[in-house]
Order: structure tokens, then C-alpha cells, then sequence
């Protein structure tokens, strides 16, 4: 007897509903023409990688620094329209914003 037939038993009025999938945050989130602008710098000799140049809701640009952060697993912060991601991570980060559908632009190095 598996784990459905003891909770069936449990519970005999209750109906099953298939699960919803999760809608992807990124569907509303705001696309925009001009690209999104990504550099590299250093601070403090220390690498760092700066996205800048989103048109959209502030905190559209919240939930993006969020999701980046977290599939990338590092640190950064959100300031003044700009998010800054610890480590130098241009490849990856553009690579996410090209499958969201952004026009992300390299800029240096």
C-alpha cells in the first residue's frame, strides 16, 4: 500500500485536482526595445558585474536581481536602477536575460 492508497483511505471525500504549474515570473515582467547594458568592474580589486539601463517598474528589476542571484548562487545588490553582481559573470547573466527575451548589450573587455 503506497502513500495515495493510505491518504484515499484517510480521506475518501476528498478530490484530487491536478497540479498548476508555476507561471514564470518572467512573463510579467515588462520588455522593453533598448538593451539592457551589462558591465565589468572592479572594486576595491575585487570583480563585479553591473546591469543597467532597464526602462521598466523598479521592482520588475527587483524580481529579475532576485532570479539572477539566486540561479547563479552569489551575492549583489540593487542601487540606483543598477544591479550589481558579485564576480565576474557577463556570459551567464546575458545568456538568462537572451532566454527571458531581453536585448542585453556587452559592454567592455
Amino acid at each position: 500500500m503506497d502513500l495515495q492508497d493510505q491518504l484515499k483511505n484517510l480521506f475518501p471525500d476528498h478530490i484530487q485536482e491536478e497540479p498548476v504549474e508555476n507561471q514564470n515570473e518572467a512573463s510579467s515582467i515588462w520588455m522593453q526595445n533598448d538593451p539592457i547594458i551589462c558591465k565589468y568592474e572592479k572594486r576595491k580589486g575585487k570583480p563585479i558585474t553591473i546591469l543597467e539601463g532597464y526602462t521598466g517598474a523598479t521592482d520588475d528589476f527587483k524580481i529579475l536581481a532576485k532570479e539572477i542571484k539566486t540561479k547563479l548562487s552569489v551575492g549583489g545588490s540593487f542601487k540606483d536602477d543598477k544591479i550589481i553582481i558579485q564576480g565576474d559573470y557577463r556570459d551567464k547573466i546575458m545568456k538568462m536575460l537572451k532566454e527571458k527575451g531581453f536585448n542585453v548589450k556587452r559592454v567592455g573587455g
